[in-house]
């Protein structure tokens, strides 16, 4: 009785523990995001302000509208669009934040069933 005593009361205070969300500071700012492709790790910046974010990828420069849904949650939409497939608009949610970096999930737009995740460090504030 003693140890499920224990065990009751390690999930009790283990289930109160919620992830730091200070979201509004990575709503501006420089950034860098890594992520791999085909084995090889890519690196690409970007600067957000409160309503657009510039993106670089290698040899390419992408404009995007930012629409903030709450201060966790905003859509990114590209300006000028090259495809039907760069028209889509991003559901970005940021899920935890640390010091100078923070977790994501996104996915396109009304698409539930493909939500991927990513970490973003901030590289510098504007």
């Amino acid at each position: 009785m003693k140890y499920f005593a224990i065990f009751l009361l390690s999930i009790i205070l283990s289930s109160c523990y919620e992830r730091e969300r200070n979201c509004t500071e990575f709503k501006t700012g420089e950034f860098e995001f890594k992520h791999t492709i085909n084995g090889v790790e890519k690196t690409s910046r970007f600067i957000r302000t409160d309503s657009i974010e510039i993106d670089f990828y290698e040899n390419s420069v992408d404009t995007n509208s930012v629409r903030w849904i709450n201060d966790c949650e905003f859509i990114v939409k590209k300006i000028n669009p090259t495809s039907r497939r760069d028209a889509k608009a991003i559901h970005m949610k940021i899920l935890t934040t640390d010091k100078d970096s923070y977790l994501f999930e996104y996915s396109v737009v009304g698409d539930k069933k493909n939500k991927q995740k990513g970490r973003a460090t901030k590289v510098k504030s504007l």
